[in-house]
């Protein structure tokens, strides 16, 4: 049995679609997923600068349509069989396209109406997010809220990230729990917090328009 965990935000890296564009058919796919997204997903994941692809309204997209593009590739070698998905965040859309849940298209169409709304949301106010390496759970997670921040995720391993007001993060980020190191995310907001909460429920209302096909294939 084979898992696929297909990555999230802040993965994207400038010209990191590149090496892809010289296996047969890669141009042409994301031809066709930059048709459905109405992004030149091309540009972006070959010449645009890391600021670009830095902004949600345009890394969501790309991290889903480079996870749709090499995903297909990999499964074409293992076949269809005992396989499990699984996705971090946006990574969870790029799953269920590779599972068969969405279609590729519908998935880059509702990618592209998240992607826009959380990248509203985002610049409505100055909001980030960290990595919190170390230190004790239960300490770090104190020291997060009592810095007004949120602890956005556990991503095992001894991470936390926290989440919030740049500000705040700024001071954190200077005065971190003891025993942990506080790196700042590539990411445009504070996102898995309340201050998506509007794009998240008009993401909601476009998903429930979607074609969705019930899969055998674990997700």
């Amino acid at each position: 049995m084979y898992a696929i965990v297909c990555p999230g935000q802040g993965s994207q890296k400038k010209g990191f679609l590149t090496p892809w564009l010289e296996i047969v058919g890669v141009r042409e796919r994301l031809e066709c997923l930059s048709q459905a997204a109405e992004l030149d997903l091309i540009h972006y994941g070959t010449e645009a600068e890391e600021e670009a692809i830095k902004d949600t309204a345009i890394a969501q997209p790309l991290i889903v349509a480079a996870g749709i593009v090499t995903g297909r590739l990999t499964l074409a070698r293992l076949g269809s069989e005992n396989l499990l998905f699984a996705g971090h965040s946006v990574g969870e859309i790029t799953a269920a396209a590779l599972s068969g849940i969405l279609s590729d298209e519908d998935a880059m169409r509702f990618i592209r109406v998240r992607a826009t709304g959380m990248a509203q949301a985002a610049a409505a106010s100055p909001t980030g997010m960290a990595a919190v390496l170390g230190g004790d759970e239960e300490e770090v997670r104190e020291a997060i809220k009592a810095a007004q921040l949120v602890a956005a995720n556990s991503n095992g391993g001894g991470q936390i990230v926290a989440a919030g007001a740049l500000d705040a993060l700024e001071k954190f980020t200077e005065n971190p729990p003891a025993r942990t190191r506080v790196i700042p995310l590539k990411v445009a907001g504070a996102f898995h917090t309340e201050a998506m909460a509007q794009p998240w429920n008009h993401s909601r209302n476009l998903q429930t328009r979607s074609r969705l096909k019930i899969q055998s294939t674990k997700f």
